[in-house]
């Protein structure tokens, strides 16, 4: 026993062992990625499942939304909005391919909204019609002349018909605001998720998922170009229903570079990083551009507002000193009188 607690903890026989062991972990460290030769393929079938569990889901997402979305139509088909507009043929006097386009970048899917927007461009003019001669020759608001009402009563029924036009307009501008806001930033993360080796379908997946909470506009923008991309034929027109839906030319070359990738195979991180730059620059551009216009709105609310009160303030005070320098040289012509009058008269 003595004999081998000696042997251990002698000084040679140490480094002899450790000299062993860093041999012997040399030799493995070369010879192990010669024998881990399926490693790849495993990660090659993993990823190919993922994909295909992913278009699974989409297509049975866009199924169940196909078969709720027909139902809805189904039973809102015999609705009165539904007779009045075909029966007046309202979807070919109002540019029905126009109006769709402006409500699916305004977020408004469907024939519903169609049908309402249709709708409301002909009952919102008979009621702004209604509501101006009722103020107007009922209520005898502002007292105006015969002529002056019939004026009155026509620019009501005018407003009333763009009243729709313009509420769906603000609606698309809100919207691209709001996606031109957060595309750069999603951008950075889509470049991301295809940089670590993701599909640009799994890329959009997970920018879905982590852009939700900020920008739920784009996150169903991109949700749609995802599903879009597992069961459309041409991916291309997937790529390019997402420019059409937002409108924004940014989102546009974004969508020209993924197509000229998909169909020329350019790297498509530096594109990203590329788009994701000039995104960038074209959202401080539209902040620059509403600083610069701040100074003009800001003319009239000063002429008449500040200007008045800042010519109160600055000349109000000389003004009254000078009323009562004339008041008192007043009392002194008439004290001047009254003494000259009582010396005339002794």
């Amino acid at each position: 026993m003595m004999d081998i607690i000696e042997t251990i903890t002698n000084r040679q026989v140490q480094i002899g062992i450790l000299a062993g062991l860093a041999v012997f972990a040399t030799a493995m460290t070369l010879v192990a990625p010669l024998f881990a030769t399926g490693d790849l393929g495993k990660r090659a079938k993993k990823v190919a499942d993922y994909k295909e569990r992913l278009r699974e889901q989409s297509r049975a997402d866009i199924k169940a939304s196909q078969k709720k979305s027909t139902s809805l139509r189904t039973a809102s088909a015999k609705g009165f909005a539904q007779r009045m507009v075909e029966q007046f043929n309202l979807l070919e006097v109002f540019d029905a391919n126009t109006a769709r386009k402006q409500q699916i970048q305004a977020g408004w899917r469907g024939e519903r909204p169609l049908v309402t927007y249709m709708m409301a461009r002909v009952v919102t003019p008979i009621i702004a019609l209604l509501v101006a001669i009722f103020y107007i020759y009922v209520l005898e608001v502002g007292g105006l002349s015969s002529f002056m009402k019939l004026i009155a009563s026509f620019g009501a029924l005018i407003v009333g018909f763009y009243l729709p036009q313009l509420y769906v307009s603000n609606a698309v501008t809100k919207r691209r605001q709001k996606i031109q806001l957060a595309f750069p930033d999603s951008l950075d993360l889509m470049l991301i998720c295809v940089e670590s080796g993701m599909s640009i379908e799994a890329a959009m997946q997970k920018v879905t998922e982590e852009v939700a909470t900020t920008c739920p506009e784009l996150a169903e923008e991109y949700g749609l170009t995802t599903a879009e991309l597992s069961y459309l034929q041409d991916r291309k027109i997937a790529y390019a229903n997402l420019g059409e839906r937002t409108g924004l030319e940014g989102v546009k070359a974004v969508v020209t570079a993924l197509i000229q990738s998909e169909q020329y195979g350019t790297p498509l991180g530096q594109s990203l990083r590329v788009m994701a730059a000039e995104n960038r620059e074209l959202r401080m551009q539209e902040a620059e551009k509403k600083a610069a216009a701040l100074p003009p709105k800001l003319t009239v609310p000063m002429i008449l507002f500040f200007l008045p009160v800042l010519f109160v303030v600055i000349l109000g005070p000389g003004a009254l000193i000078a009323m009562g320098k004339g008041e008192e040289e007043g009392d002194r012509a008439i004290v001047q009188n009254a003494t000259d009058g009582q010396n005339s008269g002794n």
